[in-house]
């Protein structure tokens, strides 16, 4: 796990490459929603496109951006996760990492602590679950903004 690289493509030409290797074209709509992937870094297809929208570098739909993002999910470009009303939220980071997840914000942010990461990763790869082998850990922590933001 320490070892491993971050893969969050963030020149537009590595990406563009990936998607090639993969057989996908680099459609107008899949550079736009990657461009602002990297901006927000956690979005909903719903902030992607309002955001895409905003920047009048495509035209596309709330739908379209779901399954451009579903499918770079499933390529592992991206990862994903549900907030707690059960809303799809992508991550431009598919390695392995820790969140913070503020559901009353419904907010999500990269805690990077690769010593925790690693501590809980190894002591669930050495546990036995009946039935079961631990490939990876994916930890959300859930927290609450504890200081008030400034206005």
């Amino acid at each position: 796990m320490g070892s491993q690289q971050q893969h969050t493509w963030e020149d537009i030409e590595a990406y563009k490459n990936v998607l090639k290797d993969k057989g996908l074209k680099a459609t107008r709509q899949r550079v736009a929603v990657h461009e602002v992937m990297m901006e927000l870094g956690h979005a909903s297809a719903d902030m992607v496109r309002e955001l895409i929208a905003s920047k009048n570098t495509a035209k596309v739909t709330t739908a379209s951006v779901y399954n451009i993002l579903s499918q770079m999910a499933l390529l592992g470009i991206y990862s994903y996760r549900l907030s707690k009303g059960g809303k799809m939220y992508f991550d431009v980071n598919p390695t392995c990492h820790l969140h913070l997840y503020d559901p009353q914000a419904d907010t999500w942010m990269d805690l990077q602590d690769e010593e925790l990461t690693e501590l809980v990763e190894s002591r669930c790869k050495r546990r036995r679950f009946k039935g079961y082998k631990v490939d990876s850990v994916d930890i959300q922590i859930i927290c609450h903004q504890s200081i008030p933001k400034k206005k």
